[in-house]
């Protein structure tokens, strides 16, 4: 049973995305306010009064009472200076200010630290008059010493305040996330909608389609992609047409000779055995024509399908060549083929042996088919490295730059008015380049113009079986 899957347009999801990530970022503020404000002022307070401790430190004696008193008034903090002659006081007035007005607390530790000769301390009290938390720094400078007191201020009405402006301001996210949603998704889903109206109409065959850009870069290498898909359709299709009417022409020629032979024996060589007897064996031989277009084409599917096992075994392939050149003997008288051979006396490879000696039968074949006025074609097989280089060479007018990665297409007819000298299917290519991919050899194909044209692969040397 299939279960369909729900879904929603990128602007049902734009609007949700945003909206999630704005309402996100607001808690996140919303819990840092309620949490940390109060702990994040404290820690400032710290920072600045270690500042102030420090700077003290550092200052010389002689401008010390007026440093202190700038520091005071700047960081709005109320300091007591404490020497064995005299106390001096700043920015007492500050609210909240307790030094100066015999607060139990802090002299009693102010007498700690000057009893215990401490160089720095510091202190956390309770200012009862605002119910606050505050702050008691003690620095010792050479023979006198300097308290820094300050009050931690109440964030509790601030902290309402901006839970209220978080509020509006909650709204306004929402409002201003689902505007962008809108406008965002719209820009994105417009060239999309165009690509796929357009994708549909190439479905059904219309290959004059153009996918436009429209600055996105995804969607750019989208249109770019099916640009690129496009122009292989159509060129496809232009091939599949040419494969019909080349396999309807492989078709027909031996159709119309069967026929016409039938028609003779039927009506005037039935009489004479000789006569009989060749026009019956053209019959056969156009009937084996006809059988090997169909095994080629059933052949070419099964490999490409993966359901057409190798059976992989070792064997001479040397030998095997030359079994298959002998039977191109009545070629060789009758039309004055000239086969130059060039092997080693044996090499032993691996592969499917029926395979690979019909990647040998097509590339012969070829060869023939498009070889020069001097009919020749070369069969030469070398050792390089390990491996057995087979090459077949014809030397006709060669292959176009342009289309040599053409020909190994099932589709492809390099004529489309084709005429062969031997029995042949138009995909001959097609099979060498599946079997070869199968066993995982280089191959490939070499050719210039009015010289000729040479195919190749390459296969792993094998020990001679004992």
């Amino acid at each position: 049973m299939n279960i369909k899957k729900k879904t929603n347009s990128i602007t049902f999801k734009t609007l949700f995305y945003l909206v999630t990530f704005s309402i996100s970022i607001l808690l996140l503020l919303w819990f840092f306010q309620a949490i940390f404000l109060n702990v994040s002022y404290e820690r400032f307070q710290v920072k600045n009064l270690n500042k102030i401790s420090n700077q003290i430190l550092n200052e010389e004696e002689s401008s010390l009472l007026e440093t202190l008193e700038q520091i005071a008034y700047e960081n709005e903090v109320c300091i007591e200076y404490v020497s064995a002659s005299k106390n001096i006081s700043f920015n007492t007035r500050l609210i909240g200010c307790e030094l100066g007005k015999n607060n139990k607390d802090i002299m009693k530790y102010q007498t700690e630290m000057i009893s215990n000769n401490r160089t720095m301390q510091a202190f956390r009290l309770v200012n009862q008059e605002y119910e606050a938390n505050a702050f008691l720094y003690g620095i010792q400078k050479n023979a006198s010493y300097v308290f820094v007191y300050t009050t931690l201020e109440d964030l509790s009405n601030a902290s309402i305040v901006l839970k209220g402006q978080l509020i509006y301001l909650t709204v306004i996210a929402i409002i201003f996330a689902c505007t962008i949603a809108y406008f965002l998704s719209h820009k994105i889903t417009k060239p999309i909608l165009d690509i796929t109206e357009k994708a549909k109409k190439l479905g059904t065959g219309n290959h004059d389609i153009i996918f436009e850009q429209n600055g996105i870069l995804e969607i750019d290498e989208l249109a770019e992609s099916l640009n690129i898909a496009q122009e292989e359709l159509s060129k496809m299709d232009e091939l599949r047409r040419d494969l019909l009417a080349n396999v309807s022409h492989d078709l027909k020629t031996p159709l119309t000779m069967i026929k016409a032979y039938a028609e003779m024996v039927r009506d005037i060589s039935y009489k004479s055995n000789e006569k009989r007897e060749e026009h019956l064996n053209i019959i056969i031989s156009e009937t084996d024509r006809l059988n090997l277009l169909v095994n080629d084409i059933l052949s070419l599917s099964k490999m490409q399908a993966d359901a057409d096992t190798l059976k992989m075994e070792t064997f001479d392939l040397t030998k095997e060549i030359h079994g298959i050149i002998k039977k191109y003997e009545i070629i060789k008288d009758l039309e004055n083929y000239n086969f130059v051979v060039e092997m080693p006396k044996e090499a032993f490879v691996l592969a499917d042996k029926n395979k690979l000696n019909q990647v040998i039968y097509n590339l012969i074949n070829n060869a023939i088919n498009y070889t020069g006025k001097d009919k020749l074609v070369k069969i030469r097989m070398v050792e390089e490295k390990g491996k057995y280089l087979v090459e077949i060479t014809d030397t006709g007018k060669g292959i176009k730059k342009e289309e040599i990665n053409l020909i190994w297409n099932k589709y492809y007819k390099n004529e489309k008015n084709h005429k062969r000298n031997v029995v042949g299917t138009g995909i001959g290519l097609s099979i060498v380049k599946t079997i070869l991919e199968r066993h995982n050899f280089e191959y490939g194909v070499r050719s210039k113009k009015n010289v000729g044209t040479t195919f190749y692969f390459k296969i792993k040397k094998e020990k001679k079986k004992k």
